[in-house]
Order: C-alpha cells, then sequence, then structure tokens
C-alpha cells in the first residue's frame, strides 16, 4: 500500500526545526543546540505496544506523519540525510524536494541477498565530519540496522561531541498548528464524551444498584467502548455513546485509542489513592461509598487528550471539609487558567497555584501535587514542559497541557486517607488559557447524596442551617446540609414511599422539561423548513390527465363498426358509437358509466362521460387539459332490442372494471424498484444460513431454504432451486435480529429502501426465521420410564430445550452481524443489527390484531408475523396519544410523520397500564408527544396541513395538540369525577343500584370500543335526541384552547365528555343533593334504555 506523505506539513515543520536551530543563540529554550553542526535521530525497531511512546518515535511522526522504524536522520546545515531501507526509501521520495531550501537526500540501504551499498558510508562519513552532534543520549535502540551503526562507528577514529536533543525537541513540538489544534480538540471530544456519556452514568448506576464489580473490570467496559475482539467476534464502537458527542461524526475509528488503560480508584483499592497515570485498576471490588478517583485519556491520530475527576459519594454531613476541598480545586483550576498565557514561565505558573492553596486552607499545602501538570501533545507527558517550580521555561500560545490538580494522603473523619484531583487539557492563549475537555465538573455532578430518612427534619436542618443554629437532631444516615454547593445527585432513598414519590415527581418533571424543548425544536423545525409559500408536497407532480389513443387511423377501426351499431373493441379499450353516421371511438377512460332503463317496449342506453366539475368540483382540481372547453356529458341510444343492449351495458361495465383494476395494479406498484443484478461470490464458497424460512412464502410446497451471502447482496433459495429471492445490500434501510428468548421463531429481519417483486406481490420486508420449538420427540418416553421416576426426563428436556434456542439465537446473530459488515464493505455506509428490547414492549392493534410492538434503537417493530410493523423513529415528527381519560382502560397512539403526504400511523387499543411506559420511552428517543381525551379525524387535518404547512407552522404549528409536556386538562377533571361517583355510590338508593347493574355490559363494551362510558348516574347532560341533532352537524370543539375540526362521530362523542366534565366544583356539591334525592333521575336522561325510552 502506498504511504501518501503530506509534502507541504513537513516542509512547514522543517522549516520549524531549522528557525529554531539557527536562532538558538537567542532562545533559552534551544540553549544546548546553538553550537552543534548536526541533529541525529536515530530509530531501531518498532517499540512493544505496553511500552510508552518513546521521544524519537513521536518526532518522526511529527515531521513524517508516520513512524519509520530503522529509519536514521541526520539534520545538517544545509541538507537532510535519510538512511533507511529501500522500501521505506520509495516512500519518503516524496519529500526529497518539499523543502525550497534543504534538500533531502535518501540514502538506500541494499537488501537481504543484494550486496552492500554504500547508503551506511555516506551516512557515517557525514555524521563523523561534524565536531559536536545533539541526539537523544537517554534512548536505547535495537535491530539489525542499529547493530551495523554502531558496528561502522566503532572503526572511526574520531567521534562528535554528544550533545542531548531531547530539550531542544521537545521546543520544536510544544507549539502546535491548526491541524495538531484539530485533532487535540477531537481527542478531547472523545475523552469528554466518554466521561460524561457512559462513565459518570455507568458509575451512578453501579452505586445506586450497589453492584458489585471490581475497578479492573469497569476499566475493561470503559475500553471497551472504542470495540474488542478480533476476526469473526470483532465489534466496533459503541455508538450508541459516541453518537452523543459534539464534532465526532467524522471520526475514523481506527485511528482512536486508549492512552492508558482507565483508572478506577475507590476506598477499598488495596493500594491506597495514587495520582499518578501510571497507576493501574485493581482487582477489589469498587466500594458504594467514600471518594472515587477516574482517569482516562484518549489519543486520536497520535494526539492525546486527558481528564480526571474525582466523585464523592455521601460526604461527611458533621464536617463538610470533602466539599470544601473540591471546591477548592475548582477555584484553584479558574486561577491557574487565568494564569497560563503567552510569556509566563512555567514555575510562575506552580507558583501561582501554591500561593492560592495558602491563602486559602495553608493546612492542605503539604498534600498539594509536587506539579501540577506537563506539555502533551504525540508525547502524552513531556517531561521538558513540567509545570513545577524547578522549571524555567516559558508558556507559548497554542501550547497543549494536561493540567493536574490534586491533594493526596487526605485524612477523613473516620482516619481513612483519600485524595482528591481534577484533571484537564488546556490550550494556551495570548491572554489566559482554555479548557479543552468538559464535563462532570460542578458539585452537582460529582456529589452523590443519600437521602436522609424524615424529609421534614431534613428540610428543619436547612432552615437551621441557613439562620446559623445548629440542627435539631442529626441522623446518622442523613443527607449533609449543602454549603457552598447547590444541587448533587441524591441516591437509594431510605423510605420506599419517599423513593416512588421522588421517581414519579422527578420523571414528570424531567419529561415535561424535555417535551417542551422537543416542541420548540419542532416550531423552530418547521418554519425553517417550510420557506413562506412552501408546501409539503413540494417537488411532487400533482394530477395530471393521461394521454391515451385508441386509434391511430380509420383503418385500425373493426369491421364491425361497418353496420353502425354500438361496438365494445376490449382490445383497443374503446367504445365506438354511431352519431350522424360516423363510427365515433370513445376510449373507456372518457367514460364514466353506463345506465339501462325500459320505458314501455323500448330500452334506453345512457353512457355518462367524465367531464370537468364531476370529479372534485373545482377546475382547478380536475386532471383535465382545457377544462374551459366544450364537452359532451351524456349520449343516450333508443333500442326496442333490450336484450342486445343489457349485453353491450355488461361489457362496458366489465371493461371498466378491469381497467380500473389495472390502474390500481399500476399504482400500487408503482414504487416497485427493479435491482441491479447480484454480484455472486467467486472463488469460495459464500456465507449460508441453512435450513430457514421466508416471508413472504414463495409459490409451491413451503420447505426450508438456505440464505447466502454474496458480494452485494443476499440471496434466497428455495430447496429445489427453482425459486429465489435476491436483496441488495444498497435496498436495506434496516437489519434486525430477534432472539427465540419467550419468542416460537428466531428471526433475521430485512427492512428494505423500496419495495420488490416477490413472486406477484409487492414486499417491503425479507424476513428469513427458524422455528425454535422442536415436536419430534418421544413422548411415551419408552426405556426411560423404566428407570426414571417424577420430572427428571422433563427437566433434561427443558435443558435441552434451553440449549438449542441459545444456539439458535448464537447462529442467527452472528449471521446478522455477518450480513451488516459485508453490506457496510459493499455501500460504504454503516449497517448495525438492530434488536428490539422486548422489556419496553407494549400492546396495541396497528392493523387489525392486537399484537406486541417492540421499540428497537431506531425503529418500533412488529415482526413476529404478518403483516409485519416497521416504523423509522427518525421519521416520525410527532406522536398524538388520544383518548387519555381516567375513565377507559386503553388508549390510542398515532404517529404523524415528518412526510406530511404519508397518512399518519393509528396504533389502537393500548392499554392504559402502559401509558407511562409509552411516554417514557417517546421522550427518551426525543419524540415529541402529546396527550387528549378524543380521537381526532387527522384527514382533513392532514389537508389543512398540506395546503400550506408554512401558515400551519406560523399559526402555531402543532400547539394546538396541547403538547410541551403540559399535563392535560382533562386528567384533573376525570380524577374529580371519579371522587364524585365515589361519594355518589354511597349516597344513591339500592334501586337505582340495580338498574345501573343492567347496563353494565353497554359501559364495558364501550370502554374497550373507545367511546366514553354513560354509566354515570348523575350526570346532568342534555337528553339522547338533543345529543343526536348536535351530532348530525361537524362541530369544532375546544382542544386545548385550539379549534379542531371533527366529524359528526367524534363531535358527537366529545360532546358527551364535555356534558359529563364540565360542571364546575361549585356546581357538584348541588349535584350530589340532587342525586340522593331524586334516585337515579340524572341516569334517566344521561343513558338511554334499549327500547329508546328511559328507564323509569
Amino acid at each position: 500500500m502506498q504511504v501518501e506523505l503530506n509534502k507541504a506539513q513537513f516542509s512547514s515543520r522543517l522549516q520549524t526545526i531549522y528557525d529554531g536551530w539557527n536562532g538558538s543563540g537567542h532562545a533559552e529554550e534551544y540553549g544546548p543546540i546553538s553550537d552543534v553542526e548536526g541533529l541525529l535521530l536515530l530509530s531501531g525497531d518498532p517499540a512493544g505496544e505496553d511500552e510508552p511512546i518513546r521521544k524519537g518515535t513521536a518526532f518522526q511522526t511529527w515531521l513524517l506523519g508516520y513512524e519509520f522504524p530503522s529509519t536514521f536522520i541526520l539534520f545538517l546545515k544545509s541538507r537532510v540525510l535519510m538512511l533507511c531501507s529501500a522500501n521505506k526509501a520509495k516512500h519518503l521520495q516524496q519529500v526529497k524536494d518539499a523543502h525550497p531550501n534543504v534538500g533531502v537526500e535518501i540514502l538506500s540501504m541494499a537488501k537481504g541477498k543484494e550486496p552492500p551499498s554504500d547508503a551506511l558510508p555516506k551516512f557515517v562519513e557525514a555524521y563523523s565530519a561534524c565536531k559536536r552532534v545533539a541526539c537523544l543520549t537517554k534512548e536505547t535502540y535495537s535491530g539489525k540496522v542499529y547493530a551495523e551503526w554502531e558496528k561502522a562507528l566503532g572503526g572511526l577514529d574520531t567521534k562528535p561531541e554528544i550533545v542531548d536533543l531531547a530539550p531542544a525537541m521537545s521546543t520544536f513540538m510544544a507549539v502546535k498548528d491548526d491541524d495538531e489544534i484539530k485533532l487535540t480538540r477531537t481527542a478531547a471530544a472523545l475523552t469528554s464524551t466518554l466521561l460524561t456519556h457512559h462513565i459518570a452514568v455507568k458509575l451512578e448506576m453501579i452505586l445506586d444498584k450497589e453492584a458489585k464489580i471490581t475497578h479492573e473490570q469497569f476499566a475493561a467496559q470503559i475500553e471497551g467502548r472504542l470495540g474488542s475482539g478480533e476476526g469473526d467476534n470483532a465489534k466496533g464502537p459503541d455508538m450508541k455513546v459516541w453518537s452523543k458527542g459534539r464534532g465526532l461524526n467524522d471520526v475514523d475509528w481506527g485511528s482512536t485509542e486508549f492512552c492508558y488503560s482507565p483508572i478506577i480508584q475507590s476506598r477499598s483499592t488495596n493500594t491506597g489513592y495514587d495520582l499518578r497515570s501510571t497507576h493501574e485498576s485493581t482487582d477489589d471490588a469498587i466500594a458504594h461509598k467514600g471518594v472515587f478517583l477516574i482517569a482516562v485519556g484518549m489519543r486520536y491520530k497520535s494526539y492525546c487528550a486527558n481528564v480526571g475527576r474525582s466523585i464523592i459519594v455521601d460526604p461527611s454531613k458533621a464536617s463538610p471539609e470533602q466539599e470544601e476541598i473540591y471546591n477548592l480545586l475548582l477555584s484553584l483550576q479558574g486561577e491557574v487558567l487565568r494564569e497560563m498565557k503567552n510569556g509566563v514561565k512555567a514555575r510562575e505558573v506552580y507558583q501561582t497555584a501554591i500561593d492560592f492553596v495558602r491563602s486559602k486552607k495553608p493546612e492542605l499545602e503539604k498534600n498539594f501535587v509536587k506539579n501540577i501538570g506537563s506539555g502533551t501533545g504525540i508525547e502524552f507527558r513531556d517531561s521538558a514542559y513540567l509545570l513545577s517550580l524547578k522549571n524555567s521555561r516559558p508558556l507559548r500560545t497554542n501550547m497543549i497541557f494536561n493540567l493536574t490538580l490534586g491533594f493526596s494522603d487526605l485524612v477523613d473523619e473516620g482516619g481513612k486517607k483519600y485524595a482528591l484531583h481534577l484533571v484537564d487539557t488546556v490550550r494556551v492563549n495570548a491572554d489566559k488559557a482554555s479548557l479543552m475537555t468538559e464535563g462532570v465538573r460542578s458539585t452537582k455532578d460529582t456529589l452523590f447524596f443519600l437521602n436522609p430518612e424524615n424529609e421534614d427534619e431534613y428540610e428543619e436542618e436547612l432552615s437551621s442551617k441557613a439562620k446559623g443554629k445548629a440542627p435539631a437532631k442529626s441522623h446518622a444516615n442523613g443527607s449533609p446540609v449543602k454549603n457552598k454547593t447547590a444541587g448533587g445527585k441524591v441516591l437509594r432513598n431510605k423510605t420506599r414511599s419517599a423513593a416512588q414519590e421522588e421517581v414519579l415527581h422527578t420523571a414528570a418533571a424531567r419529561i415535561k422539561e424535555h417535551q417542551g424543548e422537543l416542541h420548540s425544536t419542532l416550531q423552530n423545525e418547521g418554519l425553517a423548513k417550510y420557506a413562506e409559500g412552501g408546501s409539503a408536497g413540494a417537488g411532487k407532480e400533482g394530477k395530471g390527465w393521461k394521454r391515451f389513443q385508441s386509434y391511430k387511423g380509420e383503418g385500425a377501426l373493426p369491421k364491425d363498426v361497418e353496420s353502425l351499431r354500438i361496438v365494445v373493441d376490449r382490445k383497443a379499450q374503446t367504445i365506438i358509437l354511431p352519431v350522424h353516421g360516423f363510427a365515433v371511438p370513445f376510449h373507456i377512460n372518457t367514460i364514466k358509466n353506463v345506465s339501462k332503463n325500459d320505458e314501455g317496449e323500448f330500452t334506453y342506453l345512457r353512457i355518462n362521460f367524465q367531464t370537468p366539475g364531476q370529479l372534485a368540483g373545482k377546475k382547478e382540481d380536475t386532471p383535465f387539459e382545457d377544462p374551459d372547453a366544450t364537452f359532451i356529458r351524456s349520449v343516450t341510444y333508443r333500442s326496442t332490442d333490450g336484450h342486445r343492449f343489457d349485453h353491450i351495458s355488461k361489457q362496458i361495465t366489465e371493461l371498466k372494471k378491469e381497467v380500473n383494476k389495472r390502474e390500481q395494479q399500476k399504482k400500487e406498484f408503482a414504487d416497485v424498484i427493479e435491482q441491479d443484478t447480484l454480484v455472486e461470490i467467486k472463488g469460495r464458497r459464500p456465507q449460508k444460513l441453512p435450513e430457514v424460512f421466508v416471508r413472504p412464502a414463495l409459490d409451491g410446497k413451503r420447505l426450508p431454504g438456505e440464505v447466502e451471502i454474496h458480494q452485494n447482496g443476499l440471496r434466497y433459495q428455495s430447496p429445489m432451486g427453482s425459486q429465489k429471492i435476491d436483496v441488495l445490500f444498497s435496498n436495506i434501510k434496516h437489519l434486525f435480529f430477534q432472539p427465540c428468548d419467550k419468542e416460537l421463531l428466531v428471526i433475521v429481519h430485512v427492512h428494505l429502501k423500496a419495495p420488490i417483486l416477490v413472486g406477484k406481490r409487492k414486499a417491503h420486508d425479507i424476513q428469513f426465521f427458524r422455528e425454535a420449538s422442536d415436536v419430534q420427540f418421544d413422548e411415551t418416553g419408552n426405556r426411560k420410564r423404566k428407570h426414571r421416576y417424577g420430572d427428571e426426563d422433563e427437566i433434561e428436556m427443558e435443558q435441552q430445550e434451553r440449549k438449542r434456542r441459545q444456539m439458535l439465537n448464537k447462529e442467527f446473530k452472528l449471521f446478522a452481524e455477518r450480513v451488516a459488515e459485508a453490506a457496510s464493505t459493499s455501500t460504504g455506509d454503516t449497517l448495525e443489527v438492530d434488536i428490539p428490547f422486548r422489556e419496553l414492549a407494549f400492546e396495541g392493534v396497528p392493523f387489525r390484531t392486537n399484537v406486541r410492538l417492540q421499540p428497537t434503537t431506531e425503529c418500533l417493530v412488529h415482526l413476529v408475523e404478518p403483516p409485519f410493523l416497521v416504523v423509522t423513529l427518525s421519521d416520525i415528527e410527532i406522536t398524538s396519544l388520544e383518548r387519555v381519560q381516567f375513565s377507559l382502560k386503553q388508549f390510542d397512539m398515532v404517529l404523524i410523520f415528518k412526510d406530511f403526504t404519508k397518512p399518519p400511523l393509528h396504533i389502537n387499543s393500548i392499554p392504559s397500564s402502559q401509558l407511562d411506559d409509552v411516554k417514557n420511552w417517546l421522550d427518551s428517543v426525543d419524540i415529541a408527544f402529546s396527550e387528549g381525551p378524543v380521537n381526532l379525524n387527522w384527514g382533513p387535518i392532514m389537508k389543512t396541513i398540506n395546503e400550506s404547512p408554512y401558515d400551519f407552522f406560523q399559526q402555531g404549528g402543532w400547539t394546538f395538540l396541547g403538547g410541551g409536556g403540559a399535563e392535560s386538562d382533562n386528567e384533573s377533571d376525570s380524577g374529580s369525577e371519579s371522587e364524585f361517583e365515589a361519594d355518589s355510590e354511597e349516597l344513591v338508593s339500592e334501586e337505582s343500584e340495580a338498574a345501573e347493574s343492567e347496563y353494565s355490559d353497554f359501559s364495558d363494551a364501550s370502554d374497550d370500543s373507545g367511546g366514553g362510558s354513560f354509566d354515570d348516574g348523575d350526570s346532568d347532560g342534555d337528553d339522547w335526541d338533543e345529543l343526536e341533532r348536535k351530532a348530525a352537524k361537524c362541530k369544532l370543539i375546544s382542544y386545548s384552547n385550539n379549534p379542531v375540526l371533527m366529524f359528526p362521530a367524534d363531535a358527537k362523542h366529545a360532546e358527551v365528555k364535555g356534558g359529563r366534565g364540565s360542571d364546575s366544583e361549585d356546581e357538584r356539591p348541588k349535584k350530589k343533593k340532587g342525586a340522593a334525592a331524586s334516585g337515579s333521575k340524572g341516569r334517566a336522561n344521561g343513558k338511554p334504555a334499549a327500547n329508546g325510552k328511559s328507564k323509569r
């Protein structure tokens, strides 16, 4: 593979070397090389993976962009010599003429079997001609080339004086250019994302559940976010974590790695707290209290970023020292950042830090770290730029530092030692330094508290603390009183009821706030997407009049027209009518219908034509080229031959039906695509999944076939080889694997971007499955019964069934991952296997039957049986939850798509017990939702939106649904209504209760069917006849303070609900008295008997 070197970058950095070398007499940093005649950079065999990057390797990578092992570079005043192997010389030839003033000479060594070249002698001669040479004196090398170099130096009479090059080399690489800062910024974003969206979340979960896990295991899980395994078992990066970071869309994951294994320390670490980056996570179980130290560093394209945090769980209330020290670290970091600017020396930065500690907490000076960080870049730790009292090197703009602040050997009130640190990657600017890493820094993110047992006493403590008084009572397990911090995370409530109340309140508040943000975003995006005058159907063609032709000339007319009789030409799809002695053809598309009437001895045949004003009522909506032209509306013929007219009428009607059916089929299959040819794999056998069935099923006997992975797609082959289904990778939108856990089938499901034809049917989905149950076993037991008693054989069968299911899951999942890998390789776009989350499933009716709907990472699916449902979550604009009422057992969900021309998807009859689960899921996947008490008629609503989406969003958009996380008004009404009903049941007579029981079945049926419950015996609404008169009109009802158009049935339904829930709180006591006095009078008005009269 040809390695492409960046010539412009090489020239720029070579100029940096020579500028520093030539001006070394004026700069303190370059002092050691001021009078040398050459700079020598040696390299041997590559270092091991566990060894830190050497300075020579880092410098070579900085200069050339790649590491070139066993390559020597000698910088002279006028030229550069490079000694390397023949293969490396081919790559290095790219930079030979990169610099205009400094020439580069490549000395290529001979290959093993070739005679020795003069490359090494020339290099040694140039080296020996110098009196003083700078090189890396502390590095050691190995390898064949270095051995030859040592041998050649042994034969020299005089050798140059050696000077250490390391300090000057650090200065060359210290100031970062734009490309280096960009790479460091990406490394910092990776580190911050991992800390914020995985480590902190995972640690909080461990602490909350008191999970048993070692520090080493936790560190390994963190490393696994970049992928793990090799070959077929390799797993890619965890995009659920990385997708949450900013600026990580174009990351080259092959160039991303950890600088060191993540370091996790807690109170139970057997080696004690250690702030050094060389520390390793131990195999002790993580403690669930005390101080936690986290450190993680990531490298992107050789450039490093590092971050470290302290998490304090249940800090001592009696002595809030830990919280105060952490606040001191936060303040100290701000002070140091202000000091780190261009021209300030490293020791001055440290001095500023130690002075700040002395002024705030002098007793902590002895615990403060001996240095507060170092320069970083390709080298994780550049000791030449150590921020300590002994370093006098100045800081320059665009230097990158790993700023490490901390206190060690601190002692808590229990006598146990602990440490605190705050680590970030910072960039030096002209006036002050800026943070490149972020996240989990404030006290609300790093202080975890335990709830007190008694909240009233806790509030009393807080109030007494605010007044300067001591708390009335101290709790051993209570929450600390916060002094300088506000917020913090609360873990593990001490009382079960308090825990449940807090979870419900917190979840509802979180959802409400998040939904408000989502609705606001929808509104802004809608206004931006649809410019003024734009429409949802932009880019789609409207109705058009299809041109048609019956005959090209008179010669094509059938011979039967000579008799001037009505002729039906099925081949030409034409009706030929005699008009004033001429045979006039009319295409079947011009004919609307035909009718036949008998009057006396004559039969009349009337043929009606398509004319403007009949289809849609508006000329602009009719599909005619010229609606203002003159049209024939109908033609009538009279005849005494009724049988012939009857035959002609049937012929025209059947021809019209055939044409309409053909047009409907053509319209239905309009989006079906014809795939490219499948390219079969040659030279090896394709990977297969045998013994699987396919849906939609092929014609013929149901037999299992096999699925093969080819170069650009999948092929399902029937067992006889006569039928096959090809699916190209370029047409796969989603790939699902559904295990057979608690299911009868194990499934690999492919959802297509565009439908294809399978036989004569259109298919959006192709599914490969195998039945998990095995019915081929002997139920009698035979010989086993002689030796076994009880349930031993049944237990063995269950174990075998469990193993068989595990093997099926493993086989199908492996095949799905291979399909995803092959598709990603073929198309260049990442295809991931999506697995349904059964724990998030809910019941619903998307079509005609009640099914289990399961969310996945990207979709909402039902894959068990056809018709399948696959809804891409990113295609959903908003979700409307309807029929959400306290008295109803079920509610409906309507998914409105971003493509407004697509009809909304209705999922009906979801159990009300799963309402909170559905809300939480919708909120977690960032889908805005609203809820209301009635069903909306989405046909007219979507038509109005499509006419002018911009006007729709200008007038408030989806706010008419009452979204934004606000609680619907009907909930409070229905809640109070239920209290009213409970009271009234105690007051009504036994006779009215008996009357109510007669209608209990009706009320249950109305609940299940989505209507309101009419069994409220105390309703004073309109009588039944009045409601029916009102329902005959289209009503404009008020739904969340905005008008919504509804059909009569919905308006009637809403009126009934409005009649029940419109009573004010002041009127209800009167209502109760009336109910008690008059028995079931209200029920007679509110609920009809079977014969249409009231029960009384």
